[in-house]
């Protein structure tokens, strides 16, 4: 089994904000208590930066939280690019890589993760192909990759960390601060994943919100 994104923290959920475009809200909202920071690369998403852009500002979060790159269908250059920016920590696979690529992959020695958009039991049992010892559940939304603010069946969520006892399950897909604790309490995750749920407009983050979303996050004690 392959490192985990989250270092083990039993009876605490881990929190990532995703979609941060803005160097100076990074840095705010890691001192805030998140434990991961997602920038989205892949151009079609609304809180797309481009590298180039993101390199200064993450070059100075280093050792400060884990970076994580969130891609879709990048191929192996731009993903190997990624690795050897030296800003990032973790490649995060949003797309339709199947588990023989994300193998490949890791196999390659790329830090990678897989996000998989869940809508029902069989979804989630083809999920248990993917090999990486973290797994991100989102909502299924075929006509996007994540960031979409639907929200996921919890109850799948529940069944997965029965299923995966070994796996980091992060779940994602419609959190906010006003049910991150219920999720938490429903499905007792190793970590949660917002975007759209902390944001003014998409890529700005609310930092009030995101306060409140990592203070509620971290008000339910994880079960065993």
């Amino acid at each position: 089994m392959s490192a985990t994104l989250f270092a083990p923290d039993p009876g605490h959920v881990a929190v990532k904000i995703c979609g941060i475009t803005v160097g100076d809200q990074a840095g705010e909202i890691i001192a805030a208590g998140a434990d991961a920071i997602g920038i989205n690369f892949w151009p079609k998403s609304k809180r797309y930066i481009s590298l180039e852009d993101a390199t200064p500002w993450l070059r100075d979060l280093e050792d400060t939280a884990p970076r994580v790159a969130v891609t879709v269908n990048a191929s192996d250059d731009e993903l190997f690019r990624l690795r050897d920016s030296g800003v990032i920590d973790w490649i995060q696979l949003h797309g339709d890589e199947s588990p023989n690529r994300v193998r490949s992959l890791t196999q390659q020695g790329l830090p990678v993760f897989k996000a998989v958009g869940v809508k029902d039991r069989e979804m989630l049992i083809a999920a248990a192909e993917y090999e990486p010892a973290t797994l991100l559940l989102d909502a299924y939304v075929p006509t996007d990759y994540g960031g979409s603010g639907e929200t996921m069946d919890w109850a799948l969520g529940a069944e997965a960390m029965e299923m995966w006892p070994e796996k980091q399950i992060i779940l994602a897909g419609g959190l906010t601060p006003e049910n991150v604790a219920d999720a938490v309490r429903q499905v007792n995750p190793a970590g949660v994943d917002v975007a759209s749920g902390v944001e003014s407009s998409p890529g700005v983050k609310d930092l009030d919100k995101v306060r409140a979303f990592i203070a509620e996050a971290g008000s339910v004690m994880l079960k065993g």
